[in-house]
């Protein structure tokens, strides 16, 4: 039988003696909890501030509601609820797994089909799809208080090029 090089038998005892050790540490990455298994504070029902809307005044929405809730099984299910300004309105509802498979949006005037990633508990990737096009990508970010949800969302512009927009909500429940 050969006996291992001083450096190596250390090595082999302090790595995993370190491992162990960072698990016990609040914060380290070892304790990080699948993201199925956090509570995330996107959960929830968000509105978006009307007054900053960039558009004009009589063109923005009476209102938006956004709610984020567990489906189970690794899925959330997404609820859009949209007042327009004339008064009609649109109720548009998803279940998605949150590892970026699509998944059918019903009764939405803006894409058929979304797409879902979540990086951190606190962030939502989105992806839309209209008739096999990607129309847009929605980035849900939870702000440190728990009340604020800041959405930026990129799509293609005017000759394709990309347009950024910024949206804020509050949490509504």
């Amino acid at each position: 039988m050969k006996l291992l090089p001083k450096a190596l038998l250390l090595a082999s005892v302090v790595a995993p003696a370190c491992s162990l050790a960072a698990a016990a540490i609040p914060g380290s990455p070892a304790d990080a909890l699948p993201l199925h298994a956090a509570v995330s504070p996107l959960l929830g029902s968000w509105s978006v501030d009307i007054s900053r809307l960039p558009m004009p005044p009589a063109q923005r929405p009476k209102s938006v509601r956004f709610t984020f809730s567990d489906a189970g099984a690794d899925k959330w299910t997404v609820h859009v609820d949209i007042v327009y300004a004339p008064g009609n309105e649109v109720h548009s509802v998803s279940t998605s797994a949150l590892d970026g498979t699509a998944a059918v949006v019903q009764n939405s005037p803006e894409a058929d089909r979304v797409a879902l990633k979540q990086p951190s508990p606190n962030v939502l990737v989105m992806a839309l799809e209209k008739g096999d096009t990607l129309v847009s990508t929605r980035i849900y970010s939870v702000m440190p208080d728990g009340r604020s949800l800041v959405e930026t969302e990129v799509y293609p512009g005017a000759k394709g090029l990309p347009v950024m927009k910024t949206h804020y909500f509050t949490r509504a429940r």
